[in-house]
């Protein structure tokens, strides 16, 4: 009886830790009030960030120079960028050096908005995306709601499905 007991657990323990994560459709007041930087040094909350952009459909992607995934993405993201034009893409660099990053903008040709990360993974930014990997790219739409919270690469079959829909 007592191995039936413990198989029965064992079966619903699986189960319910099984459960998908709902992700969020809106970015946390912690989130939004994260500080970035401009490439001109100046200091500027995400939510601002999000309103220059407001009625537009905006592409997240957050990269740093040394992440060679990073790199090898680019001509994705350059391919969206054909592709999804009225989009606005916005980049959140984690490099260690703002003067890497902003080098690196200009060498690979990077167009859109670009903002340095300066809280870090860490950061309330970093910490309500539970920021583990880059590249990251995110889908938020006119609303400033969030349709892709997580994916990893710039062909992501959902990115370009959220992009069509808008």
């Amino acid at each position: 009886m007592k191995k039936y007991i413990y198989g029965l657990l064992l079966v619903l323990f699986t189960f319910s830790s099984c459960e998908p994560k709902v992700e969020p459709t809106k970015f946390s007041v912690e989130a939004l009030n994260d500080l970035f930087l401009t490439t001109n040094d100046t200091k500027i909350k995400f939510q601002d960030i999000l309103d220059n952009h407001k009625g537009k459909t905006i592409i997240i992607d957050i990269w740093a120079s040394w992440c060679g995934d990073c790199l090898k993405s680019l001509p994705k993201v350059k391919s969206l960028q054909a592709q999804y034009p009225k989009a606005d893409f916005v980049f959140l660099s984690l490099d260690k050096k703002m003067s890497t990053w902003k080098k690196a903008i200009e060498k690979y040709n990077i167009k859109g908005d670009h903002y340095y990360m300066q809280s870090g993974w860490k950061g309330a930014f970093g910490t309500f995306l539970n920021l583990d990997w880059i590249p990251r790219y995110l889908v938020v739409n006119k609303n400033q709601e969030i349709l892709i919270f997580k994916a990893v690469t710039a062909d992501n079959k959902n990115i370009q499905t959220a992009l069509s829909s808008q």
